[in-house]
């Protein structure tokens, strides 16, 4: 990392690598608080001492084993040592284990290990975006559309039962994927949402979470052979293509009708249109490839006029015969509207909302205010903006939806 001070080099390394050193440190400490602690120390030992004696050949496998030392130290350090403590340090010195391989297959152990089904599977989703995938407790309550107390209660909980119960950190038998399967993909693909549209911050997109979502289902794909597996990495990888064009240099959010289909990557289109093409012909499709039939009907068009809605709204019919969730209805009505006209959208979406589910959900009132605007209902449409703009946490969304109220204004 050329042109890099030690200390961006450490940051960058923490932005990378982090996630996956912690998840070796539980692996190998086999508890998470202690793990995430060491992982802290062992960062900040490596600002304090490749300044002076330079960044190791092996940085993360240094990280690693600092982050362990440390732990164990710290346990002996300790007033009153118990036969636990005795045996855990005799524990962590034989299963070190630190080779590239490992190391690479840690997070995926760790994920079968939050997803273990003597969990509930709330808590699983929960845990596992949490601590896998580093999103701050903020960030996993807006997935689930709650507040971020319950979910750290929740998170808290299932640590405790991990613990209590003795759950290995290990990849399960391949007999036992497929019950875990579900829960898992859920995982990735909520992982690789929150990079794909961050739900706060001043940044659209995390590039980093994104590959890593990716990553670990090419892991799974080369574990298990399911239909759904090769969905979901299609889905992604059409998606993917687009994050070049998705903002303006300046940062501010661009519509698929905006955007510059020039800079989508030709090459992860290629590869999602050649998975998709092999699952597509077999009667086990799921929601995951059904909507990576749906974003690969977006890149077939050259552009955005050309797009099929009624063929995109078919996908969506099928869709929620198997996944009928208010967020896939509330993407339902937008592609009906989009093929019949903005009246037959809008009565779409006022139904969606009997429970309550979407009242925090910014792009239910997003969507309500675009079709108000195209039918010249003004006053409605700025009541919708209005509304999306309070619940919205994300920079560039915010900033596009207060400048599509200031155009109503001025109209």
């Amino acid at each position: 990392m050329p042109g890099l001070s030690i200390q961006q080099q450490v940051s960058l390394l923490y932005k990378q690598q982090s996630r996956r050193i912690l998840a070796t440190l539980i692996r190998l400490l086999g508890d998470f608080e202690l793990a995430e602690e060491a992982m802290q120390e062992a960062f900040s030992a490596a600002l304090k001492q490749w300044p002076n004696e330079g960044i190791p050949d092996k940085p993360r496998a240094w990280l690693i084993s600092t982050g362990r030392f440390k732990a164990i130290d710290r346990l002996r350090k300790l007033q009153r040592q118990t036969a636990w403590a005795e045996e855990f340090i005799d524990h962590t010195e034989q299963s070190l284990s630190l080779s590239t391989q490992d190391i690479d297959d840690d997070q995926l152990r760790l994920i079968f290990t939050c997803c273990h089904p003597a969990l509930p599977e709330d808590a699983r989703i929960a845990l596992t975006l949490r601590e896998v995938c580093g999103l701050t407790t903020e960030q996993v309550a807006s997935a689930f559309l709650q507040k971020p107390s319950a979910i750290a209660q929740r998170i808290v909980r299932a640590k405790r039962k991990i613990r209590e119960a003795g759950i290995p950190y290990e990849v399960p038998e391949k007999k036992q994927l497929p019950q875990r399967l579900n829960t898992v993909l859920q995982v990735i693909y909520l992982v690789f949402n929150e990079g794909y549209c961050a739900s706060s911050g001043d940044n659209l997109v995390n590039s980093a979470l994104m590959d890593e979502a990716i990553h670990l289902t090419k892991q799974l794909s080369n574990l298990l052979s399911k239909t759904e597996i090769n969905g979901l990495l299609a889905l992604m990888l059409f998606q993917s293509s687009r994050r070049a064009a998705r903002t303006d240099e300046d940062g501010k959010l661009l519509r698929l009708d905006e955007q510059d289909r020039s800079l989508w990557d030709n090459q992860q289109i290629k590869e999602a249109d050649r998975l998709l093409k092999g699952i597509l012909p077999k009667p086990d499709i799921g929601p995951y490839t059904i909507q990576a039939a749906i974003a690969g009907l977006h890149a077939d068009a050259s552009h955005y006029k050309e797009t099929d809605w009624r063929e995109i709204l078919a996908f969506y019919d099928l869709l929620i015969r198997i996944q009928n969730t208010p967020v896939v209805a509330l993407n339902r009505a937008v592609a009906l509207s989009m093929a019949f006209g903005p009246e037959e959208g809008l009565k779409a979406i006022k139904h969606l909302n009997h429970s309550g589910t979407l009242d925090n959900y910014h792009l239910f009132y997003a969507s309500q205010a675009d079709l108000h605007r195209q039918l010249k209902q003004f006053k409605q449409a700025a009541e919708c903006y209005q509304r999306a703009i309070e619940l919205s946490e994300q920079s560039a969304e915010r900033n596009y939806l207060q400048q599509q109220l200031e155009k109503l204004n001025k109209s």
